[in-house]
């Protein structure tokens, strides 16, 4: 048996200015321009090994140990995209072997919980795209596969991009000028981090696609949000990063979050993300901004109750010395850092007694901080004898 393998893996993104609602349903066409930062795939990343053979009877997928099927329509528009790429290649170069044709197995695992708001569907087709087209050798650029992306799961686009990514709604029906872009590169920006407090680690009840369709079929604040908040608040995001302005990006981040959250909870009947815990956190970041004066950590929600605390490493001993004096109980997360002897004190602070209680409802914490896009791996998921996961 003759396979053709190629790994790659791709990194978790987290909206700093939110992507909620479609114009068009099957080409995952936003209603508005997002951006996001690209965390460190030593934290959180999907690898994905591609294979194909001409004895593969059919494409098939394992995820995390588990079969899946190639058979969702969307997974199919992306199969279908690097084929015909893949054929043209042929079509132009009789040397190549004819494998656009073979059918594909692919094997991929996550080093974080799946379908718990942590961006698994964005990491997971950004590394399919992406090691189909290692496998395929395709001269396409990011922001071209990132249309491929797209139509696999909308926010997997900006996964092809390390550091700070804008993906851009476009105009087009087709859907060609709504791609994924590099705002800035991680090398740009190095110091912002990370502290993921995973509120849960389960399934979420609304699933984003059909809680982005209640909201644009039901909410009131939708349109003003996506005609008059997002247009100014794109450009403003960008310029924060491109001047590498933390408070206002900050206040931006945060603003967005409770927008994006407003409009959810807008929806009829309304979604509810958060939860009680959650929103304890956002009381929290608030009282560490309050107390010093300014903005040195901006949270921000994606569709779940999972928070996302964003700051600097100059400011690393203030945030994370008041997390870890609510959150020290937690038994995932801090036991890899090794600066805890460094970390500010707040110690016998009478407010801070408010929130005893709220690391009973977080499972793990997750420290990480900017990190580069997908990167080509040697590691091989796949046994080459039987075209089937290794064991």
């Amino acid at each position: 048996m003759v396979v053709y393998v190629a790994s790659s893996t791709a990194p978790v993104n987290i909206a700093t200015l939110k992507y909620w609602g479609k114009r068009d349903k099957i080409l995952n066409l936003p209603t508005n321009s997002s951006i996001s930062v690209t965390l460190c795939q030593d934290d959180l990343r999907t690898l994905t090994t591609a294979s194909t053979s001409d004895l593969f009877e059919n494409d098939q997928l394992w995820l995390n140990g588990e079969i899946h099927s190639l058979t969702s329509e969307r997974t199919i528009m992306c199969l279908n995209d690097l084929r015909m790429l893949r054929k043209r290649l042929e079509d132009n170069d009789p040397l190549l072997p004819k494998i656009s044709t073979w059918k594909l197995h692919i094997v991929s695992e996550n080093n974080f919980p799946t379908a718990a708001g942590l961006a698994s569907s964005a990491a997971g087709f950004a590394a399919l795209i992406s090691s189909i087209s290692k496998l395929y050798q395709l001269p396409q650029s990011a922001s071209e596969l990132s249309k491929i992306a797209r139509k696999g799961s909308g926010s997997a686009c900006r996964s092809l991009f390390g550091g700070y990514v804008a993906w851009e709604m476009g105009e087009l029906d087709n859907g060609e000028d709504s791609k994924a872009v590099e705002v800035a590169p991680k090398s740009h920006w190095p110091e912002m981090k990370a502290c993921i407090l995973v509120v849960s680690d389960h399934k979420k009840d609304v699933p984003s696609t059909s809680g982005m369709q209640l909201t644009v079929n039901t909410s009131d604040l939708f349109q003003y949000r996506i005609k008059q908040v997002v247009p100014n608040r794109f450009i403003e995001m960008k310029n924060s990063i491109i001047e590498k302005n933390f408070e206002k990006f900050a206040e931006l981040t945060i603003k967005d979050s409770n927008s994006f959250h407003s409009v959810c909870l807008d929806s009829y009947p309304p979604i509810f993300y958060l939860n009680d815990t959650s929103k304890m956190i956002i009381k929290l970041i608030n009282y560490l901004n309050e107390k010093n004066g300014k903005l040195i950590a901006a949270y921000t929600f994606d569709a779940g109750p999972n928070a996302v605390i964003y700051y600097l490493e100059e400011h690393e001993s203030e945030v994370l010395g008041l997390l870890y004096k609510i959150f020290n109980k937690v038994k995932i997360g801090w036991e890899n850092y090794k600066n805890l002897n460094k970390l500010s004190n707040f110690d016998n602070i009478a407010e801070l007694e408010t929130f005893d209680e709220i690391y009973k409802g977080v499972s793990r914490i997750i420290l990480t901080q900017i990190g580069d896009g997908p990167m080509e791996t040697e590691e091989c998921l796949i046994d080459l004898e039987t075209g089937l996961p290794k064991k």
